[in-house]
């Protein structure tokens, strides 16, 4: 049963949630926070696998609440709830380490289909969508300028580093590299650990930075750091 926090400061809104996933039969609606301070406190004490996050809340505000959500507990799936596909805290918010983000009017089977995947650990961004994201995260940045391939990645999690950065998901990945769904996350999570890395955004960001993926979005061959196995 994946557990989630449905966190909106409108009370209609959090119950049209509730009702859409406790109705999947595999998601159980653990707590509801009308503010960004509540939903930090009830994250603490329900520990949810997945937490629906609006971003425009009284008190404290969405953002906000990622980030202290993530600061106690860095591994929780944040899922920004918004109103506007375009609004620019969005971008703060994957920044902030927010796994991706739905638009409130968007299909409600959407909705169901991202939080399992929340949970699974998949990224919730089309490919045309990671495009824009990790453009402007790497314009946004000073440092944006190419760095050396990540040293102390072996062969393999470079391979599917940059095959994350190019947006396919871990079937897609799988299918690529003709291993397992199961192989791929487990190469993903190791590489994720070893970087300091909180989701798969910014695993593309650093694939692109380093050179592993073109500005066409496909996968370069990285050559070999001596540090790297």
């Amino acid at each position: 049963m994946i557990r989630v926090l449905v966190a909106d400061d409108q009370a209609l809104v959090r119950a049209g949630v509730r009702m859409l996933l406790q109705a999947a039969g595999d998601m159980e609606v653990v707590a509801e926070a009308a503010d960004g301070a509540e939903a930090v406190r009830l994250a603490e004490r329900h520990l949810p696998d997945v937490i629906l996050m609006d971003l425009r809340m009284p008190r404290v505000d969405g953002l906000e609440a990622i980030r202290r959500v993530l600061a106690a507990r860095p591994g929780a799936r944040v899922v920004v709830l918004t109103t506007f596909a375009e609004d620019g805290n969005v971008y703060a918010a994957l920044r902030a380490g927010a796994v991706g983000f739905l638009v409130k009017d968007d299909d409600p089977a959407r909705m169901v289909d991202a939080v399992r995947r929340a949970a699974s650990g998949e990224q919730l961004l089309a490919p045309s969508v990671l495009r824009r994201v990790v453009e402007r995260f790497l314009a946004a940045e000073e440092q944006a300028a190419a760095s050396p391939v990540p040293p102390g990645l072996t062969e393999r999690e470079l391979e599917v580093l940059a095959l994350v950065g190019t947006g396919l998901s871990n079937a897609e990945i799988a299918e690529e590299l003709h291993v397992g769904v199961t192989t791929v996350k487990t190469h993903i999570a190791a590489a994720m650990e070893k970087l300091g890395l909180r989701n798969r955004i910014q695993a593309a960001v650093v694939a692109h930075r380093s050179g592993l993926v073109d500005a066409s979005f496909r996968p370069v061959h990285p050559r070999r750091n001596p540090s790297n196995p």
